[in-house]
């Protein structure tokens, strides 16, 4: 019972921030300089894994803490609301934070190893990391508080973990892995951003003054379609400037669904229900976003740029959609009949 309460309090079903920005870092080092060390790239993952759980976890203990998850009543699982494992009894506020630490531990000891074994960079980079991780909610500084969480988190998840994991099997930096970050970071900060509707209400209560409840709901849509069609721009951008390879234009294939869920969020944004398709597809096109970007520059570091690589993208891309808006439809029509019956 203990075990799958703490499959719960994890979720990991989010861990994939930390790993599409891994391994694009990890695919730029290769595709550019030719280096890959799969010691240092596992080290890599599993630390940031657990930095991520000790973020995940904290975060709950300290909602919890300030109430915030006790009076929220529109979380719509899993994107809001956190894990309920306090709430349903499943476990403890002491254990909770105890798992954070435990978490946040681990993570800083595979850093200082990576950081004896690669460089200063990597302890600076963790440092900011574990700092806004477990600060995110917690007082004094609680950043969320200030309306600059969704930063924290898109750099964190997007700038810091590319950069981290690229200088990891290089020991260099340049300015590459920081642009072709941008677009990861900007669309993680939209997962963050979109999951924050549901809790608008509960967050405006305690005092959690995110952007969303500093905007208001209708307004906030506006800052929600900024940030995500910013996303694909700089992807856009970037490739045309030559920063980035042409072949990460692939990265562009999921923006029909980011278009689907701003127009979705625009109509749905005060009802939580109505609203989850916006918030799976924001996670998908994070998801496959990413993906293909790690997917353009390995491709690019092969050098398969002809007819097949091409017909590859299209089958790829309409692969993607088909499979998105089919999902998107089903959840569509799901969360519009559950909202009916609650009305």
């Amino acid at each position: 019972m203990r075990l799958k309460s703490w499959i719960i309090e994890l979720r990991s079903s989010f861990l994939t921030a930390t790993l599409v920005s891994i391994f694009l870092g990890t695919a730029i080092a290769w595709a550019r300089n030719s280096a890959f060390n799969l010691e240092y790239f596992l080290l890599t993952l599993i630390g940031g894994v657990f930095l991520h759980l000790g973020t995940n976890v904290a975060n709950d203990y300290f909602d919890h803490k300030s109430r915030n998850d006790e009076v929220n009543e529109e979380f719509v699982r899993p994107f809001s609301g956190g894990s309920r494992t306090i709430q349903l009894g499943l476990l403890t506020p002491t254990e909770v934070i105890s798992g954070a630490l435990l978490f946040f531990a681990l993570g800083t000891s595979i850093g200082l190893f990576l950081t004896w074994m690669r460089g200063p960079l990597v302890l600076i980079l963790g440092l900011v990391g574990l700092f806004s991780g477990f600060f995110y909610t917690a007082p004094p500084v609680n950043l969320a508080n200030r309306g600059i969480g969704e930063i924290f988190v898109g750099v964190n998840f997007g700038a810091l973990m590319t950069l981290g994991s690229y200088y990891v099997q290089t020991q260099t930096l340049t300015l590459e892995p920081l642009v072709a970050s941008i677009p990861v970071s900007l669309l993680i900060a939209a997962v963050l951003y979109i999951n924050e509707f549901p809790d608008y209400a509960a967050d405006k209560a305690v005092g959690k003054n995110t952007l969303v409840v500093r905007l208001g709901r209708s307004r906030a849509v506006y800052g929600y379609a900024s940030i995500t069609l910013g996303a694909f721009a700089s992807i856009f951008i970037s490739a045309l400037g030559g920063v980035m390879p042409i072949t990460t234009l692939i990265g562009l294939v999921p923006l029909p669904l980011a278009v689907e869920a701003t127009l979705h969020a625009r109509k749905f944004h005060s009802n939580s229900t109505a609203l989850v398709p916006s918030n799976a597809l924001t996670v998908v096109s994070h998801l496959f976003t990413s993906l293909l970007l790690s997917l353009g520059y390995l491709l690019y570091g092969i050098k398969v740029v002809n007819a097949g690589f091409f017909l590859m993208l299209i089958i790829i891309g309409l692969s993607i959609l088909s499979t998105a808006f089919l999902f998107f439809n089903i959840e569509k029509k799901k969360s519009l009949l559950i909202s009916k019956r609650e009305n």
